[in-house]
């Protein structure tokens, strides 16, 4: 495993994380591949109060040291003191004293963002939570969030980014690197989209470029968004299987010729 810097603050996290959105089908099975990927090196544990998911990865990260637990506020929580029961909720939920990164959901226009960026803070404060992230902001909204804190920063801004969703390529990318903001990719792998017959022209390159190096067009997929220098990626991983594949995904590097021919293909 790979490891980038969370923003400016020092701390590393796994270039591949875990993320948890649409799980609780199969909890136990769940719980088992959350287990594997953290004993295997993977820190970084992403979920929400939205989800439904924070009960499942508490009961992962039982017992278990040094995982790095991300998790949001909803966007109907960003009044003051719905803020600070909601993270009070995700607290316990998870079963820790302490979140690691808690991150804005979504950008909510009824509520202004001083108000909920005074929250954070305060929560910041208290010891309740490590680090502040956004998810789903612009970057104006993002320039607005950071402007409404008065002694924290914004370390992180989580957004769908994948070989198929190439809209952060139009300034938030460059904007992240250029200010030392992580980029947290969800849905990396296109919600299993490279397989659709539509997308073949695409399966194809990458099925070419991953016989050089032994891997699946996911792993190559995955590796592709890795040499973003601000960017992580936090694919499902219900299955075993599946978390052994991401896992092995950072544990190679495409040439620079490779990612260049990826570039390059952008989906109609």
């Amino acid at each position: 495993m790979i490891y980038k810097e969370l923003g400016r603050t020092g701390e590393k996290i796994s270039a591949i994380g875990i993320g948890t959105w649409k799980m609780g089908v199969n909890p136990d099975k769940e719980v088992k591949s959350l287990g594997y990927a953290i004993d295997n090196g993977v820190n970084l544990v992403d979920t929400a109060e939205m989800y439904g998911t924070e009960p499942i990865v508490g009961r992962a990260i039982s017992g278990r040291k040094e995982v790095f637990i991300a998790t949001k506020v909803s966007p109907h929580h960003f009044k003051h003191d719905d803020v600070v029961r909601a993270c009070n909720d995700s607290l316990r939920r998870l079963g820790v004293e302490r979140i690691d990164l808690y991150q804005l959901h979504w950008p909510n226009r009824s509520i202004p963002i001083k108000e909920t960026m005074r929250a954070m803070e305060e929560l910041k404060a208290a010891g309740k939570i490590r680090h502040i992230g956004v998810s789903n902001f612009s970057v104006d909204e993002f320039e607005e969030a950071r402007a409404a804190l008065k002694d924290a920063e914004i370390v992180s801004n989580q957004v769908e980014y994948s070989v198929l969703v190439r809209e952060p390529e139009s300034g938030l990318l460059d904007y992240c690197e250029k200010n030392g903001i992580t980029l947290i990719a969800y849905s990396p792998l296109a919600r299993g989209a490279l397989h659709q017959k539509r997308y073949s022209e695409l399966a194809d390159l990458l099925s070419e470029i991953g016989s050089k190096y032994n891997r699946s067009i996911e792993q190559v997929a995955l590796n592709w968004l890795l040499s973003k220098k601000p960017v992580v990626a936090i694919p499902k991983s219900s299955s075993l299987e599946h978390t052994k594949s991401n896992i092995a995904s950072a544990d190679f590097s495409l040439s620079a010729e490779d990612i260049g021919r990826i570039n390059d293909f952008l989906p109609q």
